[in-house]
């Protein structure tokens, strides 16, 4: 990979390139308080790149070809520092300590009732209010196509119980796949749920809506939400509506149908429960994009998947190239366990205890047809 000058929070940054390795980083900027935050680029022999903050873990670009070997940026987000650090729907974060939502901002667990930081219409969203996604990350090292990143969550920290020691791999594959591998410990029993929130558009980060990607979920169910977009408990079969992706459908073909889910979601904002048959990774989904040709398949070890279509973008955050980011121009896939699960006893387990170790392995692959 070639030597590098970004442009970022108003100054030059030179990558530093270990010529072997196959992976540069750079200072990307500092916090308000002179925190410094560095930015990792993996690059294969394809010519695909990712990078990576110590901001939060975020994704911050996935440059990938089209059919006719054009590369686009495919994920929403910011050029600079200072659009991390300010108000977004958590561009490509890293989220923790739980993904997704639990109702009321508490739980029980072992008969006692934990309070969390409400952030979400009295729900805990994605963590709290700082959660993963605003904390800082100790790059602990790379290969020649990988980066981890540490951190320690306190016990307590945003209510949870537990010190939680926390580490991601990020790795790109020469089969143009992003990896992602999460791993951690903790001193208490805790729950966990960690996933990746990429905002993605395969035509590229702000080129119009993605009503017209095809999608693909191999889920024969759904948890169906009320108002608040917390589950009910309830494992619905998506056969005879909106939520059947078991073939291939366009977001758009029933995005805005009369259908109470959706009207509570503003379009799709919703768990499915995966068709797994073993407990390590999975083809799960896939997405194709017509005019570019680009293909996402996305594997896990994880049970759930929430799709989500970019209901809540509304025109007033302006991302990369000065694009502006609006209604619908971006779709997630978010591997996880079921949100709410510590208060749904039938859902899988989120519990760690100490003494175990938490595994888990979302990749999502790139390709064109």
């Amino acid at each position: 990979m070639k030597l590098s000058i970004l442009s970022a929070v108003g100054f030059l940054l030179l990558f530093h390139q270990d010529s072997a390795a196959g992976v540069s980083h750079a200072t990307f900027g500092k916090t308000a308080n002179g925190e410094e935050i560095e930015i990792y680029t993996l690059t294969n022999k394809a010519g695909m790149e990712v990078t990576v903050l110590t901001y939060g873990g975020i994704v911050a670009s996935i440059r990938t070809p089209d059919k006719q070997g054009h590369f686009d940026d495919v994920a929403l987000g910011f050029e600079k520092l200072d659009g991390y650090l300010g108000t977004h729907p958590y561009f490509g974060a890293l989220i923790g300590r739980y993904g997704n939502r639990i109702g009321g901002a508490q739980f029980t667990l072992n008969d006692h009732l934990y309070t969390l930081k409400a952030n979400d219409n009295g729900n805990t969203l994605h963590g709290g209010i700082k959660g993963f996604d605003k904390r800082i990350w100790k790059a602990s090292g790379s290969t020649k196509s990988s980066v981890t990143l540490r951190y320690t969550s306190d016990n307590g920290e945003e209510g949870f119980p537990g010190t939680l020691k926390v580490s991601v791999m990020y790795t790109l594959t020469e089969a143009n796949e992003l990896r992602i591998h999460y791993f951690a410990t903790t001193d208490k029993p805790t729950v966990l749920n960690l996933t990746n929130h990429s905002y993605f558009n395969l035509a590229g980060a702000g080129n119009g809506d993605v009503l017209k990607h095809e999608v693909t979920i191999n889920a024969d169910q759904f948890t169906p939400v009320d108002q608040t977009l917390i589950p009910t408990g309830e494992l619905r079969p998506v056969k005879d509506t909106p939520f059947d992706f078991l073939k291939p459908v366009t977001i758009g073909a029933r995005i805005d149908k009369d259908d109470e889910q959706i009207k509570f979601g503003g379009g799709y904002d919703h768990n499915f429960v995966l068709n797994r048959k073993g407990s390590g990774p999975e083809k799960v989904a896939e997405v194709y994009e017509p005019s570019s040709g680009r293909v996402m398949e996305v594997f896990t070890s994880e049970p759930g998947l929430q799709f989500y279509t970019g209901n809540f973008l509304d025109g007033t955050i302006t991302g990369k190239s000065g694009k502006v980011y609006q209604k619908r121009y971006a779709f997630c896939m978010e591997t996880q366990h079921f949100p709410d699960s510590p208060n749904k006893p039938s859902f899988p387990s989120v519990v760690l205890k100490p003494g175990t170790r938490y595994r888990s392995t979302t990749i999502y692959k790139f390709s064109t047809r």
